[in-house]
């Protein structure tokens, strides 16, 4: 068995199938359909599926390990017997207990669910404390690395990095924190190599993305220690270090004084690792694995220039292999899924499939230089831009990014609201059933016409409002029936975006997305909210929230242009969204919901970088909502995220009212938000969402009284983490009786 990296590689690929296959899978097991025996089997044809297509590709350095039921994390957590003692008591089997903590269970909630750095994937996050006790359990890598020999295909296992894991986890005891057991995981590490080497693997990958953010010293000395040591292993596999996202920094030069046998550079989203590699000194015996093909965009590679600088590192070391940029677990599968792109967008974008051929290409290129490249893509169509909207930017001042006081405000919207203390309310979507998404299908089969669906989608519009009436809810929601999706929806009626047919992308577990590509100017071509939300209103006399989503939002979860500033094209969606937001309080909507879950996914990971980033974001949000009169109430939603470290950016947003993730992190957001004196409306969620688990009515009322204590109940209010497209009716009705009876009894005192 030969022990060079290769020439060529990818650090990951997309685990879904090309048609979903392991989220229907997963959720057929979930629902009791199938049992763990036919779950697996399917599971192990996606992944002889994925070995083949990089086998056929000429790939010659293929992962293994990159799949998973439901996070990659969790699957090292449980590699390392990282589990907690809550979820290990259950006394379920290795499968179930994986997805309790994944999920939840009726006794337990879930592990807390945040982002990928700054991606819109989401990982659960490890719970460990000084009296976690780690242990080794190969055997998921073992047994994938077996299946793919057994196909004829080599491969590398695949795991989170010892440093990366505990940086990213949280601490199971107050005052704990989890780097501190970097010596006593990195022992497990070893014990995980050993048993890899005695399966006869050759390579190993451990991903240490954590180190392209801010990292201090100690924390670098440490990453340091812990390959040396994991590298004075005897009998282990070549050791693959990967990293991601951004520049090492510091990070880089560590890493290279250790015998590690490889580094990998993001030299995409990390250009400058490129000159820190130049300054590291010799390199004699390493290989560098050059990240190359962008694994975050759809767009193809500009491959000469992808060439220069893989000459660059040519240059500078013993072997060079040529990669994607990141894991494409971030990318639709494959473009030949896709017949109804415009021509001239098509041939401009690469898929995870088509990635995998670029990678190819230029490892060809650089060893031989006598391959023949694709012509370079002529300019953008005119068609793309559109001067009307560009002329509107132009034309912008400070004050159209500004409201009135606050005080102000709210005195103006109490007066027209009259809502009670501790006003209850949902994030937006309820439930998208099967009978929903029959509907939709059967219109894009052309056997529903659009009279058809409309009045199937106000049918259920009016069983969500008479639900919310029935229950109790203070201010109302549609529902959110005819989206498919909060970003895909306005993509679909906005110019300058186009829809995919099978783009799906990995979300968490087994929820998928079909993020819309941004290619030219953003227009809004006709009101894409207002009928929906006034049919709403006309059935109630509370209020009914407008719903929309943020420009930010929309620009994380699209697939951007990279030919112009993301401010600039922030702004542009803002515009629109301006214009829906002065068409629905002209209708009559009185309260008027942008919702920003993506302002801290996307933040930079490094600090020097973020003062800018957070002026566009926020600006484009002010743009959007503030064209309205100061009794028209904005709120927005946020979740997911580490808030702590946008929570002035929060406070700058200036909505009228915030609601924002708070329950599987035990409402650690109150502490920032009093830190910085925020004074506005705030919804603290107190109900997990992404878990199938109803929050007993104490536990609602434990949280809510600890929200009280950092909030006052004027500016208090009660609502789930998210929206709950996701969740079924009978778990929604259940969890939401709770919580009003929940809000009630604090009311009461």
């Amino acid at each position: 068995m030969s022990t060079a990296f290769g020439q060529s590689t990818v650090l990951g690929y997309p685990r879904i199938g090309g048609n979903r296959e392991l989220k229907r899978a997963v959720e057929a097991y979930w629902a009791g359909e199938i049992d763990a025996a036919a779950l697996d089997d399917i599971a192990a044809r996606l992944r002889a599926e994925v070995w083949r297509t990089l086998r056929d590709a000429r790939l010659d350095a293929l992962p293994s390990n990159t799949f998973s039921y439901y996070d990659h994390v969790l699957d090292t957590a449980v590699a390392v017997g990282a589990i907690p003692p809550r979820f290990a008591r259950l006394g379920l089997s290795e499968l179930d207990t994986y997805f309790a903590m994944a999920r939840g269970v009726a006794s337990e909630p879930a592990l807390e669910l945040t982002k990928w750095f700054d991606t819109n994937y989401h990982y659960l996050v490890p719970e460990i404390g000084p009296d976690t006790a780690f242990a080794a359990n190969p055997a998921k890598a073992v047994r994938e690395y077996a299946e793919a020999r057994e196909a004829g295909v080599e491969t590398r296992p695949v795991l989170v990095g010892p440093a990366t894991l505990l940086l990213l986890a949280k601490s199971a005891q107050p005052g704990a924190a989890p780097f501190d057991r970097l010596g006593d995981l990195v022992e497990v590490y070893a014990q995980i190599l050993r048993a890899l080497a005695d399966a006869g693997v050759a390579w190993v990958q451990l991903d240490e993305p954590a180190y392209v953010a801010d990292r201090t010293p100690a924390e670098i000395a440490a990453l340091r220690e812990a390959y040396d040591r994991l590298c004075a292993v005897p009998r282990r596999p070549r050791i693959f270090v990967a990293s991601y996202f951004g520049e090492l920094g510091d990070a880089l030069p560590a890493l290279l004084g250790t015998p590690i046998d490889a580094l990998g550079l993001d030299l995409v989203a990390g250009p400058g690792n490129l000159a820190r590699l130049a300054g590291a000194g010799p390199l004699q015996g390493k290989t560098i694995v050059a990240g190359l093909v962008d694994g975050r965009n759809v767009w193809r590679t500009d491959l000469r220039a992808a060439i220069a600088r893989g000459a660059a590192v040519t240059g500078l070391a013993d072997h060079v292999a040529v990669s994607t940029s990141c894991s494409l677990l971030h990318v639709p599968v494959d473009l030949a899924a896709e017949r109804a792109l415009e021509p001239e967008l098509r041939r401009r974008l690469a898929f995870a499939r088509q990635k995998v051929d670029e990678v190819v290409l230029l490892s060809e290129a650089l060893r031989n230089g006598t391959t023949r490249l694709p012509e370079p893509l002529p300019p953008a169509p005119g068609g793309w831009r559109d001067d009307t909207v560009r002329g509107r930017l132009a034309a912008l001042r400070p004050t159209d990014r500004q409201r009135g006081a606050y005080p102000d405000r709210a005195a103006a919207q109490q007066a027209r609201l009259k809502l009670p203390p501790l006003p209850t309310t949902t994030i937006g979507s309820f439930p998208q059933t099967a009978e929903l998404r029959r509907a939709r299908a059967e219109r894009r089969a052309g056997r529903l016409d659009d009279a058809g669906y409309t009045e199937r989608m106000r049918a259920e519009v009016e069983q969500v409002i008479r639900l919310q009436e029935r229950l109790g809810l203070d201010v109302l929601v549609h529902g959110e029936p005819e989206r498919n999706d909060m970003v895909q929806y306005f993509g679909e009626q906005l110019d300058g975006f186009a829809a995919t047919e099978q783009g799906w992308v990995q979300s968490y577990g087994s929820r998928c997305v079909r993020p819309p590509i941004i290619f030219g100017d953003v227009a809004r071509r006709s009101p894409m909210t207002v009928g929906w939300s006034t049919f709403a209103q006309s059935l109630t006399d509370r209020p009914v929230k407008g719903m929309l989503t943020g420009p930010v939002t929309i620009l994380a979860w699209s697939f951007v242009r990279v030919d112009q500033p993301l401010a600039d094209t922030a702004d542009q969606v803002a515009l629109a969204l301006r214009d829906e937001c002065h068409d629905l309080e002209a209708a009559g909507i009185r309260v008027i919901q942008v919702d920003e879950p993506a302002l801290r996914e996307t933040l930079p990971l490094r600090r020097a970088d973020r003062k800018a980033y957070l002026d566009w974001s926020v600006g484009a949000f002010r743009l959007a909502t503030s064209g309205v009169a100061d009794d028209t109430q904005i709120h927005t939603h946020l979740c997911y995220s580490e808030f702590g470290e946008v929570i002035t950016a929060i406070d700058a947003l200036d909505a009228d009212v915030t609601s924002i993730e708070a329950s599987r992190s035990k409402m650690e957001v109150l502490d920032d938000l009093a830190g910085i004196g925020y004074r506005r409306g705030v919804g603290p969620g107190v109900w997990d969402i992404h878990s199938p688990r109803v929050p007993p009515q104490a536990e609602v009322v434990d949280a809510l009284r600890r929200a009280v204590a950092a909030v006052p109940a004027e500016r208090l209010w009660v609502n789930p983490d998210c929206g709950l497209k996701t969740r079924g009716y009978a778990e929604v009705e259940a969890s939401l009786t709770n919580l009003l009876a929940a809000a009630a009894q604090v009311r009461g005192g």
